[in-house]
């Protein structure tokens, strides 16, 4: 398969790493990432420590027939990766959307409109950009599609990588479940600069309910209804975990952070639906005023 991944940074690098053992990949990054990919490869530590040899440039200018383009950048960073492709694509070429926040294809689909499938994606990997050519996996998982016309290809094609693809008839709900999981362990572990695996500390437990209990009634209004045990969930899933999540290392790179897709997407959303969410609320800003400071 042809791959374009767009926006390589850690996840990005990873999906573009491991799936070059089998495809035609190319990771389109930042200078300096390119340039030591092309003198070293892509070099994976953490869970494995293995190079890669994968192509590498700066900017797109001509996309091949039946590429599949993986997008991973930050959702702030759509319009920015998205719009000098808008004329290079084709029929026959699929972007994935691998990308936090609700609705954040959308952004995608607004700028592409009919010239090509556009493909909602979930990853449930972890992984922290090092260095230029670097990137440290933290956490393996799995890779959920909405289903498409060519997402049972791409998810075999991941799933021959070790990224473990699947096609998901109920994306709605799993993009709601990663929502609540991110809207609890990213601001958090941003504002106070702790692992991912703090998150898990019980003495959390009344912030992380009232920020949980919001999302849950902004879900259900949304037609999604989610019988779990969102706390217990959170506490067990991410107990282990010495990761830095993505907010927390966009704050140390003085980025702009995904907030408002995340806890901001779900006042927003409250809002209309006339649910007050004062937890994400103060989040959100709290999260904003960070960024001033940048």
């Amino acid at each position: 398969m042809k791959i374009v991944v767009l926006g390589a940074g850690a996840i990005g690098t990873l999906y573009g790493a491991w799936l070059s053992a089998a495809n035609d990949v190319t990771l389109v990054a930042r200078q300096e990432h390119v340039d030591r990919i092309a003198s070293d490869g892509v070099r994976i530590t953490g869970l494995e420590d293995a190079t890669y040899p994968v192509k590498a440039i700066t900017r797109v200018r001509a996309i091949e027939r039946d590429t599949v383009v993986l997008l991973t950048t930050k959702v702030t960073g759509s319009e920015a990766a998205i719009r000098p492709i808008v004329d290079l694509v084709a029929a026959d070429t699929t972007i994935v959307c691998l990308q936090n926040g609700l609705h954040s294809e959308n952004i995608v689909a607004g700028l592409i409109g009919n010239r090509c499938l556009v493909v909602r994606g979930i990853t449930h990997f972890g992984a922290i950009f090092a260095a230029p050519g670097v990137v440290a996996l933290k956490a393996s998982g799995h890779t959920l599609l909405a289903p498409s016309a060519r997402s049972r290809d791409i998810a075999q094609t991941l799933t021959a990588g070790r990224l473990d693809g699947r096609v998901c008839d109920t994306m709605k709900e799993e993009i709601w479940r990663k929502l609540i999981f991110n809207c609890v362990v990213n601001p958090l572990t941003a504002m106070t600069r702790m692992e991912v695996g703090w998150i898990s500390d019980e003495r959390l437990n009344p912030l992380k309910r009232l920020i949980i209990d919001e999302c849950l009634q902004v879900a259900r209004r949304d037609g999604i209804t989610l019988d779990v045990d969102f706390l217990q969930l959170v506490n067990d899933t991410f107990r282990p975990s010495r990761n830095l999540s993505s907010m927390h290392q966009d704050l140390l790179n003085g980025k702009r952070t995904e907030i408002d897709y995340l806890n901001g997407a779900v006042v927003e959303l409250g809002r209309k639906y006339g649910i007050g969410c004062p937890a994400n609320e103060s989040l959100t800003r709290m999260v904003k005023a960070l960024e001033q400071q940048m």
